[in-house]
């Protein structure tokens, strides 16, 4: 059985890498087609970030200022967290990127938390999806959480691990870190925003499930369904064909519903994602509207409306509750695993379909978690195995 389970874990992670290295061949082509950016020159707007502009982040930071920041016009640091230690470990630094905007004050900007996808470093996803130039753009702030290759050789988060030694951990350190940078420069508590890519989707997840006091709304970009996953294995075969289990019973038993404080989330996923298949992203719909109580235990409609359009290649689908659009799905034609509407010339990102930065800004902006006490939860069960 142990041999059977190993084929099946190795062959999954075979067409898993050969799917992104594909990928990453084809947007390097892409890259070498296309003309060389003129560099721009240092000007009032592209400044080198200075160690007065923001206060101190961290016991180490570096502020050489990449590819990412450069294309916007804001403040780039790069520093370490010390997340609270997870069982097993003597340390835990969490690696990340700040990005504000320039010419505001750091008082009460709003805050998203992206969350990067596998073999992705966050240089390489704040370019990709180009959201701080959005951040420049609506004035909001940009903090870019990095998995370790220690702890995964291939940056990817544990998602499906609620475990304290696994995606409990990682979730536990992100949380962490919002809670020192709302402190240190003052970002605005009630408007704190999760987004990820892929693997970030599912860690965004898990956060919004644990930890919904902390975040006003989330963003899940090519993510997989929550709840079934307990191992490395099962993981796999979720995001190639979605849970096999009814996802309104999988939400149930993750959460008190009746309980839970609420959860606004957008997704957005590719109708040609061949990694995370895209009926995990009508699954993430169907739960995160029994989440914001629209659903029944059963998975009927109990309150609300549901309104679904197509237009120019995307069908969306809105869940309203009281006149107020609660989740949103936006599925993608002929989009793959790649973040929509972003730079080509950047593995896992693609020029097809809308801008996914704007999309998830129209609709976080409205939305504002007010401070209340956490809400009763079921402890997600921990990993019935690790993954290789």
């Amino acid at each position: 059985m142990a041999k059977s389970l190993s084929k099946l874990w190795m062959g999954g992670l075979k067409r898993l890498i050969a799917a992104q290295t594909k990928q990453t061949r084809e947007s390097l082509k892409r890259s070498a087609a296309r003309p060389a950016r003129p560099i721009a020159k240092p000007s009032a707007k592209l400044r080198t970030t200075k160690t007065r502009d923001l206060p101190r982040a961290g016991a180490r930071e570096s502020r050489v200022r990449p590819r990412a920041a450069a294309w916007a016009g804001g403040d780039w640091t790069r520093a370490f967290h010390s997340a609270p230690v997870a069982p097993g470990r003597l340390v835990n630094h969490l690696s990340y990127g700040l990005y504000v905007p320039p010419g505001r004050a750091l008082e009460g900007l709003p805050l998203v938390v992206m969350l990067h996808g596998c073999k992705q470093s966050i240089d390489e996803f704040a370019e990709g999806t180009r959201m701080n130039l959005l951040a420049d753009r609506f004035g909001f702030a940009v903090v870019y959480p990095e998995q370790s290759k220690h702890v995964h050789a291939h940056r990817c988060w544990h998602w499906y691990d609620a475990s304290e030694q696994a995606g409990g951990a990682e979730a536990r350190a992100v949380v962490s870190l919002v809670d020192a940078l709302v402190t240190t420069h003052q970002f605005d508590g009630e408007r704190v925003y999760v987004a990820g890519m892929s693997a970030g989707a599912g860690l965004a997840s898990l956060l919004a499930l644990l930890y919904p006091e902390r975040f006003a709304a989330v963003g899940l970009h090519s993510g997989p369904a929550m709840g079934e996953a307990r191992s490395g294995i099962i993981a796999m075969d979720v995001m190639r064909r979605g849970a096999r289990q009814n996802p309104v019973m999988l939400v149930d038993a993750a959460v008190d519903v009746g309980a839970y404080p609420g959860m606004p989330a957008i997704i957005v996923h590719g109708d040609s994602d061949h990694v995370v298949a895209p009926e995990n992203a009508e699954q993430l719909a169907v739960q995160f509207a029994r989440l914001n109580d629209l659903l029944d235990a059963s998975g009927e409609l109990r309150v609300g409306e549901v309104r679904e359009e197509r237009k120019d290649g995307v069908m969306t689908r809105d869940y309203i509750k009281g006149g107020r659009r609660v989740v949103r799905l936006c599925r993608v034609q002929d989009l793959g695993h790649a973040w929509s509407g972003g730079d080509d010339a950047v593995p896992f990102h693609s020029s097809k379909g809308p801008n996914a930065c704007a999309l998830l800004w129209e609709f976080f902006r409205y939305q504002r978690r007010v401070a209340e006490a956490a809400p009763a939860r079921a402890p997600l069960p921990a990993a019935a195995a690790r993954q290789a």
